[in-house]
């Protein structure tokens, strides 16, 4: 079992766990997938895509920042417009964004371990 830790957070992440999960991290209520400039541009590459095709087809501009689009699932269920349906995984991991590599390690989650095992199977 390979334990993903972090020294200021008190759980442990369980990497297997992703295979088995379905993808909770990347579905759910609606929100924010934020993207640096830096991250777009190596998405962008991933996908043989210019930024700026990039960001007209998957970019929303959130005031001074751009956020991944969602795709809607359900009344109440998004996706990232990453998240491949049919393998129940992310389309573009090797280039996926700061907030999604850091899952499940986020501020929110720092002194909320009920919280985060919720939305995670795979803490530990």
């Amino acid at each position: 079992m390979e334990l993903m830790t972090h020294e200021q957070y008190n759980f442990k992440f369980n990497l297997a766990e992703c295979e088995s999960c379905g993808g909770h991290c990347c579905t759910g209520e609606s929100g924010y997938i934020w993207a640096k400039y830096a991250e777009i541009e190596k998405m962008a590459a991933y996908l043989k895509l210019s930024v700026e095709d990039f960001a007209t087809m998957y970019l929303k501009k959130v005031k001074h920042r751009y956020s991944l689009v969602e795709k809607q699932l359900a009344p109440d269920n998004f996706a990232c417009v990453f998240f491949d349906e049919s393998m129940k995984r992310c389309s573009i991991y090797p280039v996926r964004p700061l907030q999604c590599r850091t899952f499940p390690f986020w501020e929110q989650f720092k002194n909320n371990e009920e919280e985060v095992r919720k939305e995670c199977p795979g803490i530990v």
